[in-house]
Protein backbone atom coordinates (compact mmCIF):
# COMPACT_ATOMS: atom_id res chain seq x y z
CA UNK A 1 0.00 0.00 0.00
CA UNK A 2 1.27 3.45 -0.85
CA UNK A 3 1.90 6.33 1.53
CA UNK A 4 -1.09 8.64 2.05
CA UNK A 5 -0.32 12.34 2.46
CA UNK A 6 -2.92 14.96 3.41
CA UNK A 7 -1.97 18.55 2.52
CA UNK A 8 -3.76 21.64 3.79
CA UNK A 9 -3.72 24.18 0.94
CA UNK A 10 -4.68 27.09 3.18
CA UNK A 11 -2.11 29.83 2.60
CA UNK A 12 -0.04 27.88 0.05
CA UNK A 13 0.99 29.25 -3.35
CA UNK A 14 -0.79 27.15 -5.98
CA UNK A 15 2.06 26.64 -8.45
CA UNK A 16 4.67 25.77 -5.86
CA UNK A 17 2.31 23.43 -4.06
CA UNK A 18 1.34 21.77 -7.36
CA UNK A 19 4.94 21.06 -8.33
CA UNK A 20 5.69 19.47 -4.96
CA UNK A 21 2.48 17.40 -5.11
CA UNK A 22 3.31 16.26 -8.66
CA UNK A 23 6.69 14.99 -7.48
CA UNK A 24 5.05 13.10 -4.60
CA UNK A 25 2.51 11.54 -6.97
CA UNK A 26 5.21 10.41 -9.40
CA UNK A 27 7.09 8.88 -6.45
CA UNK A 28 4.08 6.63 -5.78
CA UNK A 29 2.38 8.45 -2.90
CA UNK A 30 -1.36 9.05 -2.64
CA UNK A 31 -2.11 12.72 -1.97
CA UNK A 32 -5.28 14.37 -0.69
CA UNK A 33 -5.53 18.15 -0.67
CA UNK A 34 -8.03 19.88 1.62
CA UNK A 35 -9.13 23.54 1.60
CA UNK A 36 -8.50 23.89 -2.14
CA UNK A 37 -10.44 27.16 -2.21
CA UNK A 38 -7.83 28.75 0.09
CA UNK A 39 -4.83 28.16 -2.20
CA UNK A 40 -3.23 31.37 -3.45
CA UNK A 41 -2.38 32.67 -6.92
CA UNK A 42 0.11 35.55 -6.96
CA UNK A 43 -0.43 38.61 -9.09
CA UNK A 44 -2.80 41.49 -9.64
CA UNK A 45 -6.35 40.54 -8.71
CA UNK A 46 -8.11 42.24 -11.63
CA UNK A 47 -5.71 40.95 -14.29
CA UNK A 48 -6.03 37.36 -13.03
CA UNK A 49 -9.84 37.56 -13.04
CA UNK A 50 -9.87 39.15 -16.53
CA UNK A 51 -7.60 36.38 -17.86
CA UNK A 52 -9.90 33.69 -16.42
CA UNK A 53 -12.99 35.36 -17.90
CA UNK A 54 -11.25 35.65 -21.27
CA UNK A 55 -10.40 31.94 -21.13
CA UNK A 56 -14.11 31.16 -20.69
CA UNK A 57 -14.78 32.54 -24.17
CA UNK A 58 -12.34 30.10 -25.82
CA UNK A 59 -13.82 26.99 -27.44
CA UNK A 60 -17.35 25.70 -27.32
CA UNK A 61 -19.38 23.27 -25.32
CA UNK A 62 -18.81 20.34 -27.66
CA UNK A 63 -15.18 21.08 -28.34
CA UNK A 64 -12.50 21.73 -25.76
CA UNK A 65 -11.05 23.11 -23.68
CA UNK A 66 -13.06 22.30 -20.57
CA UNK A 67 -13.52 25.31 -18.30
CA UNK A 68 -13.52 24.41 -14.63
CA UNK A 69 -15.31 26.74 -12.25
CA UNK A 70 -14.96 24.83 -8.97
CA UNK A 71 -11.78 25.41 -6.96
CA UNK A 72 -11.06 21.70 -6.47
CA UNK A 73 -11.18 21.13 -10.24
CA UNK A 74 -8.96 24.17 -10.86
CA UNK A 75 -6.34 22.82 -8.44
CA UNK A 76 -6.56 19.32 -9.98
CA UNK A 77 -6.04 20.77 -13.44
CA UNK A 78 -3.01 22.75 -12.28
CA UNK A 79 -1.41 19.61 -10.86
CA UNK A 80 -2.29 17.64 -13.99
CA UNK A 81 -0.36 20.20 -16.03
CA UNK A 82 2.78 19.30 -14.06
CA UNK A 83 2.44 15.57 -14.67
CA UNK A 84 3.31 13.63 -17.85
CA UNK A 85 -0.42 12.96 -18.18
CA UNK A 86 -0.30 11.41 -21.65
CA UNK A 87 2.01 8.65 -20.45
CA UNK A 88 0.83 5.72 -18.32
CA UNK A 89 2.92 6.75 -15.30
CA UNK A 90 1.36 10.23 -15.36
CA UNK A 91 -2.19 8.87 -15.60
CA UNK A 92 -1.56 6.46 -12.74
CA UNK A 93 -0.11 9.29 -10.65
CA UNK A 94 -3.11 11.54 -11.40
CA UNK A 95 -5.51 8.81 -10.25
CA UNK A 96 -3.85 8.88 -6.81
CA UNK A 97 -4.80 12.57 -6.33
CA UNK A 98 -7.92 13.76 -4.49
CA UNK A 99 -8.77 17.43 -3.96
CA UNK A 100 -11.48 18.64 -1.58
CA UNK A 101 -13.23 21.94 -0.98
CA UNK A 102 -13.05 22.48 2.76
CA UNK A 103 -12.15 19.58 5.07
CA UNK A 104 -14.25 16.39 4.86
CA UNK A 105 -15.39 14.89 8.17
CA UNK A 106 -13.29 11.75 7.76
CA UNK A 107 -10.12 13.84 7.37
CA UNK A 108 -10.71 16.32 10.22
CA UNK A 109 -8.82 14.34 12.86
CA UNK A 110 -5.88 13.30 10.68
CA UNK A 111 -2.61 15.22 10.59
CA UNK A 112 -2.31 17.63 7.67
CA UNK A 113 1.08 18.43 6.17
CA UNK A 114 2.17 22.03 5.60
CA UNK A 115 4.65 22.80 2.83
CA UNK A 116 6.93 25.63 4.01
CA UNK A 117 8.45 26.13 0.52
CA UNK A 118 5.01 27.11 -0.83
CA UNK A 119 3.95 29.35 2.05
CA UNK A 120 2.41 32.76 1.37
CA UNK A 121 5.11 34.43 3.51
CA UNK A 122 7.40 34.07 0.49
CA UNK A 123 5.28 36.63 -1.40
CA UNK A 124 5.93 40.35 -1.25
CA UNK A 125 3.16 41.42 -3.59
CA UNK A 126 -0.56 40.99 -4.18
CA UNK A 127 -2.41 37.71 -4.44
CA UNK A 128 -5.89 36.21 -4.74
CA UNK A 129 -7.32 32.91 -3.55
CA UNK A 130 -8.54 30.20 -5.90
CA UNK A 131 -11.98 30.44 -4.26
CA UNK A 132 -12.21 34.15 -5.10
CA UNK A 133 -11.24 33.44 -8.72
CA UNK A 134 -13.87 30.69 -8.91
CA UNK A 135 -16.58 32.95 -7.46
CA UNK A 136 -15.75 35.71 -9.93
CA UNK A 137 -16.20 33.38 -12.93
CA UNK A 138 -19.47 31.85 -11.74
CA UNK A 139 -18.91 29.26 -9.00
CA UNK A 140 -21.65 29.33 -6.41
CA UNK A 141 -20.48 27.93 -3.11
CA UNK A 142 -23.10 25.97 -1.24
CA UNK A 143 -22.36 24.96 2.33
CA UNK A 144 -18.66 25.82 2.15
CA UNK A 145 -17.11 28.11 4.76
Amino acid sequence: MSIRTIIDADGLILGRMASIVAKKLLAGESVEIVNAQAAIVSGNRTSIIEAEKEFLSVGGHRKGPTHFKQPNDMVRRTIRGMLPYRQPKGRDAFKRLKVHIGVPRELETLVKVKIPEASVEKLNNRYITVGAIAESIGWRKYGVE
